[in-house]
């Protein structure tokens, strides 16, 4: 490839030096040995792994199919978080699986449904892609407590998402550590399973491949579906459960329709959802990212009178701050309540003080120092 006015230097036989007329100097990796670079990271210096021949796999589904297939798995688990009792048993999650992709989001006590938590109430909100990349985290990071090694499972996670969309792979390549983690991830999902007459495979989706790009890549996104009018009204153009329920999360759901769910952002709604966890922020930004295709080239795409608002009432909730605290009064002398004053001050737990009076207020954690204190013998 040739460039205008520049100049390449080989470097060793890894990467070219590119010298411009501004005397600033940026690289650029030689084409083969970045292609090895990755086969060696992915696959461990070992032959990657091949697609099966087609003579061999039949009736594979298309990219159509196959992203259909993801999208109900996915959307399946999410309901199950978000109503465990409630959602349809799509998929074989066994209990320990579910414990596994639910830590953290879920908490539960005796005798007690579990709870979606403060974090589960946000990971709801968030992308599909963030959310993706939430569950891989805790799986990896759960590994040892099932006797696996994060290392291998990484590296094949890694592996998995260089994988070519839609393509058949043989489960006889894979170790049996792969082939437990496999099962989970086409729960999940992220590859779906198929049986032939003498072989079995597996096939990445969408939601494998797109293990390896950025969070903050846009491509990968889906569709709007949200319109949200200057009245707070808001109208959801979806067939699907699961965005009605995350849409309950913070407005209220005046009526559902079989492809429409229409519904308002009340200031009720949205304490109902500051009182789980749930931002404004969070909420502004989900309205954003999902804004119809109608709307979401108009700028802005959410009513500012609308996002003011919001933000607005999550203030207004947030006036009051309950610190627990203690009362001191009736001191027998000034001096003594004003070196209880310092003491307090000293070590920034000092709320209020009322000098007339001889009265102050500390934070609750201080309060046995104060005990001390008050005990402490005076000279």
């Amino acid at each position: 490839m040739d460039y205008p006015s520049t100049k390449w230097r080989l470097i060793g036989c890894f990467s070219f030096e590119l010298f411009t007329k501004k005397k600033e100097t940026s690289y650029r990796m030689n084409p083969k040995f970045q292609k090895n670079l990755q086969q060696y990271l992915t696959h461990g210096g070992t032959l990657p792994r091949e697609p099966m021949p087609p003579n061999v796999t039949v009736r594979l589904p298309t990219l159509e199919d196959l992203e259909v297939y993801a999208h109900q798995q996915w959307e399946c688990f999410l309901l199950q978080l978000i109503n465990s009792s409630q959602a349809e048993r799509l998929t074989s999650f066994s209990s320990s699986t579910m414990r596994v992709f639910q830590r953290g989001l879920l908490s539960s006590r005796e005798n007690e449904a579990p709870k979606l938590t403060e974090n589960g109430f946000q990971f709801l909100l968030m992308d599909t892609n963030a959310q993706l990349w939430y569950i891989i985290r805790e799986y990896i990071s759960t590994s040892e407590d099932r006797g696996v090694d994060p290392t291998d499972l990484i590296s094949f996670l890694l592996e998995l998402s260089f994988h070519t969309l839609g393509e058949a792979y043989n489960l006889n390549t894979l170790t049996d550590v792969q082939r437990n983690a496999i099962k989970d991830l086409a729960d999940l999902g992220l590859v779906k399973l198929q049986q032939g007459r003498k072989e079995s495979w597996f096939i990445p989706t969408k939601l494998a491949t797109n293990l390896s790009v950025s969070l903050t890549d846009s491509s990968s996104r889906k569709e709007g579906f949200v319109v949200v009018e200057t009245n707070f009204r808001m109208y959801a153009y979806s067939t699907s459960r699961l965005h009605s329920e995350i849409l309950r999360l913070f407005s209220r759901i005046e009526y559902q329709l079989p492809n429409l769910i229409v519904g308002a952002i009340t200031k009720e709604s949205l304490y109902n959802a500051f009182e789980n966890g749930i931002t404004a922020e969070q909420i502004v930004s989900f309205l954003q990212q999902n804004a119809h295709p109608r709307v979401a080239e108009k700028i802005p795409t959410v009513p500012e009178n609308v996002t003011d608002q919001i933000r607005l009432w999550e203030t207004d909730r947030n006036r009051v701050e309950m610190i627990p605290s203690h009362l001191y009064e009736d001191f027998p002398s000034k001096d003594l309540f004003e070196a209880c004053c310092d003491f307090a001050r000293e070590y920034n737990c000092l709320l209020w003080e009322d000098s007339k009076k001889m009265r102050l207020i500390v934070r609750g954690e201080f309060h046995q120092q104060m005990r001390d204190f008050l005990r402490r013998p005076k000279q």
